[in-house]
């Protein structure tokens, strides 16, 4: 029977951090994360690649907080490169690849692709 390898698992609910006094000052704290053997985190903000959990909403909003968002893979492969860029596209700052349309377009092309990129404008040139 497997219950001799089982050991104690905790969740979110399971887990409270009651505030009080400390004498480790902020300075002392080390909360990068070793995101791969190459890749070291600062911040600890990684959300998990579960499709209730991450999909381009969430990591644009984790991005903008300094985090990785890992997009689930039960998308396909077009999708998931879909949702990566439009978290690459919603990035602030300078656009170095922005959505352009033509002035032959339509209105409604127009919205459709603002609704797909998150974005509030598109320059026409």
């Amino acid at each position: 029977m497997l219950t001799n390898n089982l050991r104690e698992g905790l969740t979110f609910d399971d887990v409270l951090l009651v505030p009080a006094k400390s004498d480790v000052l902020p300075a002392e704290v080390d909360v990068s994360t070793q995101l791969t053997p190459r890749i070291r985190m600062n911040i600890p903000l990684v959300s998990a690649a579960m499709d209730t959990v991450t999909e381009a909403r969430l990591a644009i909003a984790l991005a903008q907080e300094g985090g990785v968002g890992i997009i689930h893979r039960n998308l396909s492969v077009e999708a998931q490169a879909a949702e990566v860029d439009k978290v690459k596209r919603s990035e602030s700052g300078m656009i170095v690849d922005p959505v352009t349309m033509s002035p032959h377009q339509r209105v409604s092309e127009a919205l459709e692709v603002m609704a797909r990129y998150r974005i509030s404008g598109i320059p026409i040139t």
